[in-house]
């Protein structure tokens, strides 16, 4: 008789543990990113992936501003929350000038999707491992086979 009401006892116990505040915790987390170098098109680009910890407020926006080369003006992406989405990707457009163990500041902005007042916000630096002289003047190939360049 007493194994049942313990069953129920322990039960109870899980469902509460599981229903701990997680208000203070973070929104998002970086899951990964850094600079690609593509030597064949001779292109070079910097992102980042960001995962929910929690669920995010509905009709939120993500706004992912990213320090750019020789002082060129951040450049920002935006992207729509939704709901039961896994990971958000963002990256730049092809870069010019980045120099090899600069650090290059990223940051993640959580927004209202109605007012634009921000949620929260996280930010990571990211180290290039090569410098853009490293990447030949033109392209090696074109198209998407990498046909050889005329």
């Amino acid at each position: 008789m007493r194994l049942p009401s313990l069953t129920v006892l322990l039960a109870a116990a899980c469902l509460l543990a599981a229903c701990e505040d997680n208000s203070k915790s973070p929104y998002l987390e970086f899951a990964g990113g850094g600079f690609i170098f593509n030597y064949r098109y001779s292109e070079a680009y910097y992102g980042f992936v960001v995962r929910p910890k929690k669920p995010l407020p509905e009709g939120a926006v993500l706004e992912a501003q990213f320090e750019m080369p020789e002082g060129a003006p951040d450049f920002i992406v935006t992207a729509k929350a939704a709901p039961g989405q896994l990971q958000y990707m963002f990256k730049t457009d092809p870069l010019h000038g980045i120099v090899e163990g600069h650090g290059y500041k990223a940051v993640i902005r959580l927004l209202d999707g109605t007012t634009g007042t921000e949620i929260a916000s996280y930010e990571k630096t990211f180290h290039a491992d090569f410098d853009q002289a490293s990447l030949p003047d033109k392209p090696l190939v074109v198209g998407p086979a990498y046909q050889q360049a005329p």
